[in-house]
């Protein structure tokens, strides 16, 4: 489809229009006219705003379910774990892969690959910081199904957290930027070799070489953000690589030349390897730390990388306005405060009674206090009273001086 402007006086209503094309003639009739519109300006067609919405559509679904699955996936890998520690068998935690041979574990990993297949088809319609931040989503799902089948507990600060995680990511789909900006395997290798990217690249490959073989074995099972780091990290590169192929795939059908092109193999090895080491780290921090705050804070940690690495690589942010970007952030700071409520509240027992009851109690407390006060002012008045009513008396009983005459003191 080709657009063409013409002059004012050509397009009139009822003028007929001859286009040659190749061998063939095209006749057309102009029959409505567009108004206040500008021979430079370039409309998109209904047909174009309708696909632009469906693919937007469809790339929000298949996020939401890709939350759904991947919430689900982290509860069914918990149990296994759980169940092959209670068997006496080594822990994954200390090294033990015991777990490759319990069939939940699988049902939980095929889970965990269906979400991510979704979650990977939502990056062909969608951008990555529209697609990302509804993982807040299976964090939520995560941690009410911890509470209700691992008997993990979650008070209602916690409730509060995953209500404030939400919100956020609410906020964060509705000022995502409403375009792609690489829709090419052309486009996608310029922005790979951009200095900046280039750099930044770098910069996560020594932190994660520097965490997987010097602070892992020293401090990872005393410290949650070690493992969900380098989990987190990786993240850099698997979306980057899943944007790439879902590009190829996109464009496959109509062009066979891309599965020639060394870029998409390249892409598949990086995915195929960041996928496996974040699999291995995963499974470490689930079966050392509580699955109520592993989740919470690896969605934290990826969605912060993800939405570093779009600003990034693929310039997503371009086209948002200053009142998109602003809002954007506060909202994944609201998704930090909901998660921080998760992290530092996870050990307080308390419920929706307990805090009536507290606030019933303090006022309480602050009524007889104040009527304690009252009691207390009001004897120090009488006392000082007294006190006053005794000195006029002793004062009155006094013989009177006299102005002129001499003042004797005895000192005895």
């Amino acid at each position: 489809m080709e657009d063409f402007h013409l002059n004012n006086l050509t397009c009139s209503n009822g003028s007929l229009l001859t286009w040659r094309c190749g061998s063939e003639n095209a006749v057309c009739v102009v029959t409505t006219s567009l108004m206040n519109t500008h021979l430079n300006e370039s409309l998109p067609t209904a047909g174009q705003q309708t696909y632009t919405v469906y693919n937007m559509w469809l790339g929000l679904v298949l996020a939401l379910l890709s939350a759904f699955l991947i919430g689900g996936s982290v509860i069914l890998k918990k149990k296994a774990l759980l169940r092959l520690a209670r068997n006496g068998q080594t822990r994954a935690g200390e090294g033990g892969h015991g777990y490759l041979k319990d069939w939940l574990w699988w049902g939980g990993l095929l889970t965990m690959g269906a979400g991510e297949l979704c979650n990977f088809a939502a990056y062909m319609f969608a951008p990555a910081t529209l697609v990302t931040p509804l993982g807040a989503l299976s964090v939520l799902i995560s941690a009410v199904l911890s509470s209700y089948l691992l008997g993990e507990m979650l008070n209602i600060v916690g409730k509060l957290g995953c209500f404030l995680c939400v919100l956020g990511s609410v906020l964060l789909v509705i000022h995502a930027p409403q375009e792609q900006e690489v829709t090419s395997l052309r486009d996608m290798t310029n922005k790979l070799l951009e200095p900046g990217f280039l750099a930044y690249a770098a910069l996560v490959l020594v932190l994660c070489a520097v965490l997987i073989f010097y602070v892992c074995p020293r401090w990872g099972r005393s410290n949650i953000l070690i493992y969900i780091s380098i989990c987190s990290l990786l993240g850099a590169f698997t979306v980057s690589s899943v944007k790439g192929l879902a590009i190829a795939i996109n464009t496959v059908m109509t062009d066979l030349s891309v599965l020639t092109n060394p870029l998409t193999w390249i892409l598949l090895f990086t995915l195929i390897a960041s996928i496996v080491i974040q699999v291995n780290y995963l499974n470490k921090s689930l079966d050392t730390f509580n699955t109520l705050l592993v989740y919470p804070i690896y969605y934290v940690l990826f969605t912060s990388v993800v939405l570093s690495t779009s600003i990034i690589l693929f310039q997503e942010w371009s086209s948002m306005s200053a009142v998109d970007i602003v809002t954007t952030l506060g909202s994944f700071l609201v998704i930090v405060v909901g998660v921080a409520m998760l992290h530092l509240f996870r050990e307080m027992q308390i419920t929706v009674r307990d805090l009536t009851n507290q606030l019933s109690q303090a006022v309480e407390r602050e009524g007889l206090t104040g009527e304690g006060s009252a009691a207390r002012r009001e004897g120090v008045q009488k006392k000082e009273d007294k006190y006053g009513l005794i000195d006029n008396v002793v004062i009155e009983s006094l013989p009177p001086m006299r102005e002129e005459g001499p003042r004797v003191f005895i000192i005895s």
